[in-house]
């Protein structure tokens, strides 16, 4: 493992287990119907039932049980019956003492995600739970509670359907994590069950990070980073967290496991409290709610309305346009494989379309939104056939995300004709003719050589001169000699 301080090799490697708090996007909260909405002010979408008071009653929101169900499945997890725990702590952030979560019988269990580079990472379990609160600690800098002068709490997101997503410990490294979580944020999107907003909370995530000699089996004591809210802060958190240890046990000492919080100012994790196990909390069945039991009707109607996933995405425009699945992944990230796909279908070659996408087209993604794939194939297929050169295919493209239209109309606006052969012969000839060292050196093999002899023939010729047909006719004259 390369320490990123130093750049020096160093002999462990790197543990992690990734919890994923997805909120998910129903209109109301898990058990009331009080509004689920980011921003609101603060406590004006409380009850009785988020505050916990003598009487109220829990009804569960079967839209948070769809979602639910439908991450697990997009997931590959067994959905089974599961019942609801209350899980006992006091904490400023949960006026009723308790949080409402599913402790040993969770509704999703054993699953998996792939990833783009081919690697698996499984899934435990993806369990329902409530939101608690949001504290804000005003004063004494770091916004930790520590030296605060006051503390403020708003209940508006006690109550919000959560599912927490808990990975094996099949990370090893801080890159791979951050990729676990832009898939499965990709995931969690497609299926519609959140918006994955991690700027606004609507994922957080707990990393538990530990570090053992490298080539071992064991585990090492792990610590968990609580609430990592940019996957800036996730790899950056995580490679200070495994160097934090090792550097312990470098030294003979032990590592304790904790709880840390990680300061993105000063760039390291700062010790929380010591990590509770499932005792502390003294779990015991909510009464309240009875056990939930999606039967194979429910589970199957919720299989049938989810879209297809971005794995399936990947692959599918891999195999249609013929580019290596990080293209590919790129293209579906940008979420402009449609586009790639109506060209390809009409026979543009495919990846001539995947280059225009990720390149001219993503460079103006808002634009892309109201781009017509049909005049995306038409100026695709233009290009083809060697009506339009590269560089007037580009200029072509530009307008259309500007101002929309039929790119063939614009490009005869723009005096955009083909070159005839004959005259770009000649281009050519008088580019050789022009510069007789640089032929020589061309004839030699310097393949240096040849931008300077296209940029010479496109100069001349307005820009219309073919790239391709101009490399290839300086080839020609090289071995007629």
């Amino acid at each position: 493992m390369a320490d990123v301080a130093t750049g020096r090799t160093r002999p462990y490697d790197i543990v992690v287990g990734l919890e994923v708090h997805c909120e998910l996007r129903t209109a109301t909260k898990l058990f009331c119907g009080c509004r689920n909405a980011f921003g609101d002010e603060p406590n004006t979408n409380v009850c009785p039932v988020c505050l916990g008071l003598p009487g109220s009653l829990p009804v569960l929101n079967r839209q948070a049980v769809e979602y639910a169900m439908a991450v697990g499945l997009a997931l590959s997890c067994e959905v089974r019956p599961s019942i609801f725990h209350r899980k006992n702590y006091f904490y400023p952030d949960m006026p009723k003492d308790y949080q409402v979560s599913q402790y040993d019988q969770p509704i999703n269990v054993d699953g998996h995600l792939d990833l783009p580079d081919g690697s698996v990472v499984g899934i435990e379990r993806a369990h329902m739970e409530e939101d608690t609160g949001k504290s804000s600690h005003v004063g004494g800098g770091g916004g930790r509670i520590h030296g605060a002068d006051h503390s403020l709490v708003d209940y508006n997101r006690a109550g919000v359907p959560l599912v927490e997503i808990v990975s094996r410990p099949d990370i090893r490294s801080a890159e791979q994590a951050v990729d676990y979580v832009r898939e499965l944020r990709a995931i969690l999107v497609t299926t519609g069950a959140s918006d994955g907003k991690m700027e606004e909370g609507s994922l957080r995530v707990d990393a538990n990070v530990s570090v053992r000699p490298a080539g071992s089996d064991a585990l090492g004591t792990r610590c968990e980073i609580k609430n990592l809210n940019s996957l800036r802060s996730l790899a950056r958190a995580i490679e200070h967290e495994a160097a934090r240890q090792w550097d312990l046990l470098e030294t003979g000492e032990r590592v304790v496991q904790e709880t840390r919080h990680w300061n993105e100012d000063q760039g390291r994790t700062i010790s929380g409290r010591s990590k509770e196990e499932a005792y502390d909390y003294r779990y015991f069945p909510e009464p309240d709610l009875v056990p939930l039991a999606p039967d194979d009707a429910w589970r199957d109607r919720v299989q049938a309305a989810i879209p297809m996933l971005p794995a399936a995405r990947r692959a599918r425009v891999s195999e249609a346009a013929g580019v290596d699945n990080a293209l590919a992944a790129t293209v579906v990230e940008l979420d402009l494989d449609t586009l790639v796909l109506a060209a390809v279908s009409a026979r543009a070659d495919g990846r001539r379309a995947v280059n225009r996408a990720v390149n001219e087209v993503a460079a103006e993604i808002d634009a892309a939104r109201r781009l017509d794939p049909a005049a995306f194939t038409k100026l695709l297929l233009l290009e083809d056939q060697g009506l339009l050169t590269a560089t007037q295919a580009k200029q072509v493209l530009a307008e259309l995300l500007t101002s929309g239209g039929d790119p063939e109309a614009i490009a005869a606006a723009r005096g955009f004709e083909a070159m005839a052969s004959d005259a770009l012969a000649g281009a050519v000839d008088a580019a050789i003719a022009g510069h007789p060292a640089e032929w020589e050196r061309f004839k030699a093999g310097d393949a240096k050589v040849t931008g300077f002899f296209v940029g010479q023939v496109m100069r001349a010729s307005g820009g219309k001169a073919d790239g391709k047909a101009v490399t290839a006719l300086l080839r020609e004259r090289a071995a007629a000699g």
